[in-house]
């Protein structure tokens, strides 16, 4: 991930924003930026910890369930329980099952309750360097569906305009099912207050990704840093169990481009100026070429090149691609991998180096550079041992395999559903979008 020197910090551009009459990058005329950006809210990539999104958390982790074992679980009392549980029952994020009531029981609160998933989705948007992916996802983080576009090249104004645009298409498929909240996940500096974003690999500056989709899709919208939104689908969806409040996890990410996200106490780190970057990490292969940097030496377009070079796939056309390396690789081509178990050897130092830096409680790896040639992970490992001087510590690829870019977007457009879900119908109920085709 790369930062600019003229990103402004999130208190300055609001109020930047806010004195503006247009929205900068839009194509219509006089805007009210105000009532935009009331439909802009910073993305909840954190463990819950109200009342009501524990009781949602509960019924979502172990539903159907019982308002007494909510208690148990959630350590509330079970007068809150009860006051939550029937706040969510008239929110229509939750469902009674009667069926299920304890034989012999008297009252409502021995009917067990669930999500009620069915009627809603929330619409995930993950902009990458290449492809942009329109993901559904029901209220328990399942990917219902999702479609692949190449990422629109040109003016800014335009690109976001045609993603806008398809996003809107999409939903109108959905005929079923109510959509609350759009999530996107991207690389570059974003600016969760406002929703705008400074990609220098798309060439965006100041683009105003959040208030386009809130106008075109008139629901509220969560922008977040790609590997920040990856790194909080394996806290809110990953986790096999809740870590402790003191916990820290490291979560690294190598496909076409590099980057980091940490978890602290439950709740990803997001720094006010934007994220930190590793792209421009000291890293030397003679076999991969590149700058004497990270990111250009072990990037899909890195490993690409190379291989073009070696001839193990054709100088262009449809066949040279790094699928079509990796599944050279696979198939036994020893330069292939030869390639691929260097890219594996290069990003383990480069793990072992920000482990030894931040010595978290937890190592998590994704992307494609790490899920998409799984023979590669025992070089990864070899060379993370080598090079970290601390003691042993295992090495956790993501949940999520090579799926881990939907799941980003997916829970940024959940998040705020789960960290305040009364506050979040009441926000999605606000503003109802008129989709159509």
């Amino acid at each position: 991930m790369s930062t600019s020197a003229t990103t402004l910090a999130p208190r300055t551009r609001a109020a930047a924003v806010k004195r503006a009459t247009p929205v900068r990058g839009t194509a219509a005329g006089a805007r009210r930026p105000q009532a935009l950006l009331h439909q802009i809210v910073a993305p909840s990539l954190c463990l819950p910890e109200a009342a009501a999104a524990s009781v949602f958390a509960a019924a979502r982790q172990r539903g159907p369930i019982a308002r007494d074992v909510i208690a148990q679980v959630t350590g509330l009392s079970i007068a809150t329980v009860n006051r939550q549980v029937t706040a969510l029952l008239d929110a229509g994020l939750l469902r009674e099952r009667a069926d299920l009531a304890v034989s012999g029981a008297i009252g409502r609160p021995r009917v067990p309750v669930e999500v009620n998933h069915e009627p809603f989705l929330t619409l995930g948007v993950h902009i990458g360097a290449r492809t942009t992916s329109i993901v559904a996802a029901d209220l328990f983080g399942r990917t219902l569906d999702v479609v692949e576009t190449p990422t629109p090249r040109g003016p800014q104004a335009a690109a976001l305009a045609a993603i806008a645009g398809s996003a809107r298409r999409y939903l109108s498929r959905w005929h079923r099912r109510r959509p609350l909240w759009v999530g996107v996940a991207t690389g570059g500096v974003v600016d969760s207050v406002t929703g705008y974003l400074d990609h220098p690999r798309l060439g965006w500056v100041d683009a105003p990704v959040g208030p386009v989709l809130a106008d075109s899709l008139g629901l509220p919208v969560s922008v977040a840093s790609h590997v920040d939104a990856m790194a909080g689908a394996e806290l809110l969806l990953g986790m096999r169990r809740q870590p402790a409040k003191s916990a820290t996890s490291l979560y690294v990410y190598a496909r076409e481009t590099v980057g980091y996200a940490l978890s602290i106490g439950g709740r990803v780190h997001s720094p006010t100026s934007g994220p930190g970057t590793i792209a421009a990490l000291p890293a030397y292969s003679e076999l991969l070429g590149g700058t004497g940097r990270l990111e250009s030496t072990v990037s899909d377009e890195a490993v690409l090149t190379a291989a073009r070079e070696a001839h193990i796939v054709p100088a262009d056309g449809p066949a040279s691609t790094v699928t079509a390396v990796l599944r050279a690789a696979k198939q036994g081509n020893a330069q292939a991998v030869a390639l691929v178990t260097e890219r594996a050897r290069v990003l383990g130092e480069a793990v072992a180096l920000l482990r030894d830096m931040l010595n978290p409680d937890d190592l998590v790896v994704g992307g494609q550079a790490f899920t998409e040639y799984p023979e590669g992970m025992s070089a990864v490992e070899a060379a993370f041992a080598e090079r970290s001087v601390l003691g042993h510590r295992d090495i956790r690829v993501t949940a999520f395999g090579n799926r881990v870019q939907e799941a980003g977007a997916g829970i940024v457009s959940l998040g705020g559903i789960y960290a305040d879900p009364i506050a979040a119908m009441r926000r999605a109920q606000s503003r109802r979008p008129e989709v159509s085709a």
